[in-house]
């Protein structure tokens, strides 16, 4: 409208109301078909979202007990080097679980330290010979045999 078309009657005036009343309504219709369809696509989202987020949870699971896992076979890993080193260093493999260390360096170095203070046992003597002298040469052992022979008759 206008300035100088202004409204001179009521029905004028209503008539005016209607229109613009009319065009806002549609407008809110439009609309509203599309909060419709937002609503919908929000509530599959948010369903989505959720399992989305049983998902992240599993996998958080998944990954404490692939660390556990992890450790597991680092713990097999260090006390296999650990009878590893032991047996190069002459220990006892009762021993191997007492070396400290975090890597193969510093198990080696601790190693060596252990077998300083275990010293391998010195073999015993040889036993004393027991056999008697037989005799000088070859002919002694002859001799040792007639010696022990019974000469009596039956």
């Amino acid at each position: 409208m206008s300035e100088n078309n202004l409204p001179k009657t009521q029905e004028e005036l209503n008539q005016i109301i209607e229109t613009r009343l009319a065009r806002q309504k549609e407008t809110i219709e439009a609309n509203y078909a599309d909060y419709d369809e937002l609503k919908t696509k929000i509530a599959a989202l948010e369903a989505d979202n959720t399992a989305y987020q049983a998902t992240i949870e599993e996998s958080k699971s998944w990954e404490q007990e692939k660390a556990d896992y992890e450790k597991q076979i680092s713990g097999y890993k260090t006390a296999q080097l650990k009878q590893s080193i032991a047996i190069k260093a002459g220990l006892p493999l009762d021993l191997a679980d007492r070396l400290s260390g975090d890597d193969e360096e510093s198990l080696k170095a601790d190693a060596e330290r252990f077998s300083g203070f275990i010293k391998p046992q010195t073999p015993p003597a040889p036993l004393k010979d027991v056999e008697p002298n037989l005799g000088d040469g070859k002919d002694g052992a002859y001799r040792k045999l007639v010696e022990g022979l019974q000469i009596e008759g039956e």
